[in-house]
């Protein structure tokens, strides 16, 4: 028997005998839906931020005119409304253009596909924040585990254990070590995070900081918010230090905070019990200089008035 007539026959299905070959090709192409936006819920942890700033404006308003050009993600939930994975910020413009609908192409994923999917479509953004980066990367790293993947969150970046974070750092174009002091920064307090991604600390005194429990953060952040100061790598270095021996105490971040940095004006701090208890409450280190100038100038006027007095 001749080997063509040893191959499986393919009969076409009905619906390509009773089809154009326009309308087979139609099918190929991706479907775009009109889906009502309150039919469509956040991705849950959402770690992109949206804001309702300048840029949300213009794209607002080019949303108004032109409509949403390049369709947003969804995938359909078991309860029959639909998750968003991708077009956070078109979805916002919509709400506040008052547009009641979004176009949306519709995926079939898994909860771990749609993370993954989710953390790689946002990461096409100009600008992204060191906290959506932190959580984005944990996000995925997660995902790639439960799929299989080995990770190791907090391992070194050497090592087997790191395969994961090298692989995630190739596609982000990070290194692992950089992949691991991103997602560090999920364990600070919201308030320093904030302060992070506003520039006011750098990544690496942000990562010493990540590894002292969050109830000191808390003392940490009153101190730096009250001086209006923040700590420099190697301060944040012995903070953590210190904490691991269970000696960080108010009075010591108080200290190591107030120590006089490169460029920094010379301060006059008054440390000791003795010198605390004069200090009215919650008075700030910085304007005790300014506190004990006002008090000498008082004392002085007294003297000298005092002195007047005798001489009569």
């Amino acid at each position: 028997m001749p080997k063509d007539q040893d191959r499986e026959i393919r009969l076409p299905s009905l619906d390509e005998l009773f089809s154009s070959q326009k309308e087979r090709d139609e099918a190929d192409l991706k479907k775009i839906y009109e889906i009502p936006l309150d039919e469509i819920d956040a991705f849950p942890d959402h770690p992109f931020k949206v804001r309702d700033d300048e840029d949300m404006l213009n794209l607002t308003e080019s949303v108004r005119t032109k409509g949403v050009l390049t369709p947003c993600t969804v995938r359909k939930k078991e309860d029959g409304r639909y998750e968003l994975l991708s077009g956070h910020r078109r979805m916002r413009a919509c709400e506040l253009a008052g547009i009641d609908k979004l176009r949306c192409e519709i995926v079939d994923m898994s909860r771990d596909e749609a993370t993954i999917f989710m953390v790689e479509s946002n990461f096409q953004r100009s600008t992204i924040l060191p906290s959506e980066k932190a959580f984005a990367y944990k996000m995925r790293l997660e995902a790639m585990n439960r799929q299989g993947k080995r990770t190791d969150l907090t391992s070194g970046p050497m090592g087997p254990k790191s395969r994961t974070n090298e692989e995630l750092g190739q596609q982000v174009n990070e290194s692992a070590t950089q992949i691991k002091r991103y997602i560090r920064l999920t364990e600070l307090i919201p308030d320093i995070l904030e302060l992070v991604d506003d520039g006011k600390i750098g990544l690496r005194p942000a990562v010493e900081l990540s590894y002292i429990p969050k109830d000191i953060q808390g003392y940490i952040y009153d101190t730096m918010d009250m001086e209006q100061c923040t700590p420099t790598h190697a301060q944040a270095r012995r903070m953590r230090a210190l904490s691991e021996e269970n000696k960080l105490t108010e009075e010591v971040i108080e200290v190591i905070l107030m120590e006089e940095k490169p460029n920094q004006k010379e301060k006059i701090v008054l440390r000791g019990e003795r010198f605390r208890d004069l200090f009215p409450k919650n008075l700030p280190l910085s304007k005790r200089e300014d506190y004990v100038a006002a008090a000498m100038e008082h004392y002085g006027r007294y003297l000298a008035k005092r002195e007047r007095e005798m001489e009569r």
